[in-house]
């Protein structure tokens, strides 16, 4: 009897789990990541000889609500045309009956890797507006995603951010949702999620989980001011109606700390005040520092 190894065995697994792309134009390459409801495969498009990222249906019991689901996902991430959010380029059904839909290979790491990296204070900052921007284009097209964390964000290798993973956003305006539903991720679901209460979600809830992702990307820095500490508290406030009120506004406030003005969420003292324009204007500080001194040089120089 011939024994295979434990490497052939594993390598046999994963053919026997990998879909059929046979009807499609696409070639499996491999696996990229495998969610609740679909897993997200690297496969070559043989018409247009480019990679891209094909998310297939994991079960293969096709339920009707299933399928709607998964079209429903792709139709809501393709009438989002917006840079920071990827776009599809396709949908179909596989041969064994699993809908799937393609969309573009964005190459590059997930913002908790990306902030693991090292990135800058102010780096971070300027991505978490970038993403902020993206989440206000979907509300503003009455798109909720419900699932904003570090690991739904990518950070492409040209440094553009890009919000993934739509599968469980809910559009306004369309039939209710079983009431008690808990949608999202624990860490980063706003209260009214946690409690399942489906009816009470809407673009503040949102709001909420971009002020857990701002938490995210601050708690392992140092030297974090009082004001930007107050954005993310605001942002996550447990009442809703005490939350930004979009996610523009957000970006707002965190462009306002960026440019040490002073922002909505907090209230600066006198002491603050100044202490804040002085290391906005240190150059002029210093200039009138060193004239200062050079004047005083000057006149003690003079009297002897």
């Amino acid at each position: 009897m011939k024994w295979l190894s434990d490497d052939r065995l594993n390598h046999l697994r994963s053919i026997v789990g990998n879909p059929d792309f046979s009807s499609t134009k696409y070639t499996f390459v491999k696996e990229l990541g495998s969610g609740g409801m679909g897993t997200v495969y690297l496969a070559e498009d043989t018409e247009l000889d480019r990679l891209v990222a094909i998310k297939v249906l994991n079960t293969p019991d096709i339920t009707e609500d299933l399928r709607n689901r998964m079209v429903r996902e792709a139709q809501i991430i393709a009438r989002l045309e917006h840079p920071g959010i990827v776009p599809v380029h396709d949908v179909g059904i596989l041969s064994d009956g699993r809908i799937f839909y393609a969309m573009k290979f964005v190459r590059g790491s997930r913002l908790d890797e990306y902030a693991a990296q090292g990135a800058s204070l102010r780096d971070r900052l300027r991505k978490f507006q970038a993403v902020c921007d993206a989440v206000a284009f979907a509300h503003a097209h009455g798109v909720i995603h419900r699932d904003l964390k570090p690991q739904n964000i990518m950070i492409g290798s040209f440094g553009e951010v890009l919000v993934l993973d739509w599968g469980v956003a809910k559009i306004r305006d369309t039939p209710r949702e079983i009431e008690g539903t808990v949608i999202g991720t624990r860490d980063y679901m706003s209260p009214e999620q946690a409690r399942g209460e489906i009816d009470q979600l809407d673009e503040r809830s949102d709001i909420y989980s971009l002020g857990a992702v701002l938490h995210f990307l601050l708690k392992d820095q140092s030297g974090v001011s009082k004001a930007a500490k107050a954005i993310c508290a605001k942002a996550m406030a447990s009442a809703k109606e005490s939350r930004y009120s979009s996610a523009s506004d957000l970006s707002a406030d965190v462009a306002r700390l960026l440019d040490a003005e002073p922002v909505s969420a907090y209230r600066e003292s006198a002491f603050e005040r100044v202490s804040r324009w002085v290391g906005k204007n240190r150059f002029l500080v210093l200039l009138v520092l060193a004239y200062l001194i050079m004047r005083i040089i000057f006149i003690f120089t003079s009297r002897r």
